[in-house]
């Protein structure tokens, strides 16, 4: 299969990189003139858990091939998606006449409703995903972060069609294992909001690394993702088809709390993907903390502790997206 990664953020590198190495042709679409910023390889630094638990490291320059020019008549059979939800609307509309006849992988956080999401892209081009991976680039240029052995697929209330099932199979084909989720609309808001509950306690300490086993950081992220249940269920999520995605909320506290500092300080994938989120200046924390405030807002649901973080995600980042 011939595939297009859409810009050269974090997870188009980890995907692209393993989609090639089972045999796949990727290239990169990047701005005009940012290829020659970007240099002809990446320097990989990935915990790789596909086939171990505890993952094995991949340290390794990784040539790319990049494009900066995107016709309709392109030859590409797909094109992945996987852009910050607060860039979605550009992407989508630039990638609006230029999908020619590829598939297009959406694959990334959302909070609009999917199918007003991608904008004018042709809905029976499109396949849903998540991406189970994370990371960082360094200061000095270094990708380093994880892949973990799974990645997210679903539909919005149909079976997948032909494209969606060839889309599958390219994952599985790089080695991973395709977990379904038959709501995948509820599912992408109920991350959101975990995010949001999260990214609002980082933010406030500094960025997501900053609560590697952080107890009480960590404790306050869940209640405020507890407090952001509401909001699901108005709306329209019906949370018992999320049990597992929400488990991590109703668990008491005094429990999870400490689990998840002693998990994300010595589980190493946990650890390298938070570790990995160190840019104070990201937008994309800020912006998913401000959307899911607004929604609470606009649908009168009382969110107080994401209310008193608000004075730190008010505002733009100043560094990378």
């Amino acid at each position: 299969m011939k595939i297009l990664m859409f810009g050269r953020g974090v997870i188009a590198t980890v995907y692209g990189w393993a989609l090639e190495q089972a045999g796949h042709e990727v290239e990169f679409y990047v701005r005009p003139g940012r290829a020659a910023t970007y240099g002809d390889a990446v320097d990989l630094d990935l915990l790789d858990t596909r086939r171990r638990v505890w993952g094995w490291r991949v340290e390794r320059r990784w040539p790319v091939r990049y494009r900066e020019t995107l016709g309709s008549d392109h030859d590409f059979d797909l094109i992945v998606l996987s852009v910050p939800h607060h860039r979605l609307a550009e992407a989508t509309a630039f990638l609006s006449s230029r999908v020619g006849q590829a598939t297009v992988l959406v694959f990334g956080n959302l909070w609009a409703e999917p199918s007003a999401a991608i904008g004018d892209l042709p809905l029976d081009r499109v396949a849903w995903g998540f991406p189970q991976a994370g990371g960082g680039f360094g200061t000095d240029g270094v990708l380093r972060g994880m892949l973990l052995p799974s990645v997210i697929f679903g539909t919005l209330g149909q079976p997948p069609t032909d494209r969606e099932r060839a889309v599958r199979e390219a994952f599985r084909e790089a080695g991973l294992r395709i977990k379904e989720q038959p709501d995948l609309r509820g599912w992408l808001w109920v991350h959101f909001v975990s995010d949001a509950g999260l990214f609002s306690q980082g933010l406030r300490r500094g960025s997501l690394a900053d609560l590697v086993g952080a107890t009480g950081d960590l404790r306050e992220a869940l209640l405020t993702g507890r407090e952001l249940l509401p909001l699901l269920e108005a709306r329209g999520i019906d949370l018992r088809r999320h049990r597992g995605g929400v488990l991590l909320f109703r668990v008491p506290t005094w429990l999870m709390a400490p689990a998840l500092a002693w998990l994300t300080a010595h589980v190493p994938a946990l650890r390298v993907s938070m570790q990995a989120h160190s840019d104070p200046g990201a937008e994309e924390p800020r912006a998913v903390c401000r959307d899911t405030l607004a929604e609470a807002r606009r649908l009168c649901i009382s969110v107080p502790r994401l209310e008193a973080a608000e004075p730190n995600f008010a505002r733009a980042g100043t560094g990378r997206a």
